[in-house]
C-alpha cells in the first residue's frame, strides 16, 4: 500500500546540514587565517614604528655634534626648538599596532633622556627570525615587550679602543 511518500523522504535534509557543517568549518579556517594575517601586518608596522622612533633619536641625537643630547620627551622629537627654526625628527606621536597605546619612552641608563620605546604587548610575536641587522637582539624573543627599539649611543672618542703599535 502505497503512502504517497517517498523513500528517500529526509536524505536531502541531511544534505544541507552537512552543507551548513562544511561551510562552517570553511569559514572558521578562513576566519584563524585572517586572524594570522592581521597579526603579521601589525608585527611588521610596530616593527616600521620603533624604525621611526630610533630614527627619529639619532637624528636628535645627532642635530648638533659639538653636544649631542638625547630628547628628554617625546614631544621633542616633534618639535625640537634647539635651532631657530623648528626641527621635526617625527612626523608624529605612533600609537603602537599591537594595544592601541603609547609606546613606553626607555630612558638612559643615566636617566640623561630617552634612547628607545617599547611596545606594552605581552603575545608571543610570529616573527621569530630573519630581522634587519639594527633588531637582530628580537630573534627567539619570548614576547613583544621584548622588541626594544633602542638608538645605540656612539662610544666617546677617549673610550674607543686605540690601534696596538
Amino acid at each position: 500500500m502505497p503512502t504517497g511518500k517517498s523513500t528517500q523522504s529526509g536524505f536531502t535534509y541531511l544534505y544541507v546540514l552537512m552543507l551548513i557543517a562544511l561551510l562552517g568549518m570553511g569559514l572558521a579556517a578562513a576566519g584563524t587565517l585572517w586572524r594570522t594575517d592581521a597579526q603579521r601586518a601589525r608585527e611588521a608596522e610596530l616593527l616600521f614604528v620603533g624604525a621611526q622612533y630610533r630614527q627619529a633619536i639619532r637624528s636628535y641625537y645627532e642635530l648638533d655634534p659639538a653636544q649631542p643630547r638625547l630628547p628628554q620627551s617625546i614631544d621633542d622629537l616633534l618639535e625640537d626648538n634647539r635651532r631657530p627654526d623648528v626641527v621635526r625628527h617625527l612626523r608624529r606621536a605612533y600609537r603602537d599596532p599591537l594595544t592601541g597605546d603609547e609606546l613606553v619612552p626607555i630612558l638612559a641608563p643615566d636617566s640623561q633622556g630617552i634612547v628607545g620605546v617599547v611596545s606594552q604587548a605581552t603575545g608571543r610575536p610570529f616573527k621569530i627570525a630573519g630581522f634587519l641587522p639594527e633588531d637582530a637582539a628580537f630573534s627567539g624573543a619570548a614576547s613583544y615587550a621584548d622588541w626594544r627599539f633602542v638608538f645605540t649611543l656612539p662610544m666617546p672618542p677617549a673610550q674607543q679602543a686605540q690601534p696596538s703599535p
